[in-house]
């Protein structure tokens, strides 16, 4: 695969009352952002587990953004902070696996953020086309080429 031809496939695991409410609104301003990206709506980004983004990876995600509320405005009082402490420490189980830290963010949004959020779904594409796929689609095609059945 030529690199000029790789576009990543970005998971964005978004709380429904701030981030997946400025992507509805993103879309209702008529704002675009590149298909690359599949939103998950999630209660809140506190109750996201350090195995989900671990098994987007596995299922072939080349970067995973995390979008929860402003800090200081979770609707569940913390669970923006619980899930800034998950995503840093899946970025160093990540990057003892060999990916790059940069493949999985996390960003801070309000309901009303649309102007914001679709940069940075710009941005976080764009830093991982720029890495390249992820290093797991990488093995799973050398096992396809080498395994026969």
């Amino acid at each position: 695969m030529n690199l000029y031809d790789f576009e990543p496939k970005i998971v964005a695991f978004c709380c429904h009352y701030c981030a997946y409410a400025a992507a509805d609104l993103s879309g209702s301003m008529r704002l675009q952002y590149p298909p690359n990206i599949r939103i998950i709506r999630t209660p809140c980004t506190g109750k996201l587990e350090v195995e989900y983004f671990m098994r987007a990876f596995e299922k072939g995600a080349d970067g995973v953004l995390v979008a929860g509320c402003e800090e200081g405005s979770c609707h569940f009082s913390d669970g923006n902070f619980l899930a800034k402490r998950r995503v840093n420490y899946a970025r160093q189980i990540l990057m003892e696996a060999g990916f790059e830290k940069e493949r999985l963010r996390m960003v801070n949004l309000g309901a009303a953020d649309a102007t914001i959020f679709v940069p940075m779904v710009k941005d976080m594409i764009e830093t991982v086309r720029n890495l390249g796929p992820s290093p797991l689609a990488k093995a799973k095609i050398f096992v396809k080429q080498e395994n026969p059945l």
